[in-house]
């Protein structure tokens, strides 16, 4: 059974990829290593868990500016995520997801942190604001 999560597309493009999954907000500035794409601040749910290649769905960032700095260097380093699904839309995060270059998608509903789990096969439709769980 499919389910599917409407909300606005915020980066365009298109990505099936593998969901990783938290509750906590992201610290960007010092919260993640963007040479591995893994995030290091340690009292963190998925501190020592590597994002890259993943669909990140949390619900959104924490901390200073530098957020979009250090996601944008993640693209460069080729550790960015595949996408991402957040809810709490600040300037930071958007501009994180614009620079970052992945299909985003923000204010889902139904709430993505209570349809979605880590593993889950999700389809991110950054141009209509679409997010699938395909399984």
């Amino acid at each position: 059974m499919t389910v599917e999560l409407r909300g606005r597309g915020i980066v365009p493009g298109v990505v099936e990829a593998e969901a990783l999954v938290t509750h906590d907000p992201i610290s960007g500035f010092g919260g993640i290593d963007v040479a591995t794409g893994t995030v290091i601040e340690p009292r963190h749910e998925l501190f020592g868990v590597c994002f890259t290649g993943k669909v990140l769905v949390f619900p959104g960032a924490k901390g200073s500016s530098g957020w979009s700095g250090f996601f944008q260097s993640t693209r460069l380093m080729g550790t960015a995520p595949a996408a991402m699904v957040f809810n709490v839309v600040t300037t930071k995060a958007v501009l994180g997801a614009i620079v970052t270059r992945v299909p985003t998608v923000v204010e889902a509903a139904p709430n993505p942190l209570d349809v979605v789990r880590t593993g889950d096969l999700l389809r991110v439709d950054g141009n209509t604001g679409v997010v699938t769980v395909l399984q």
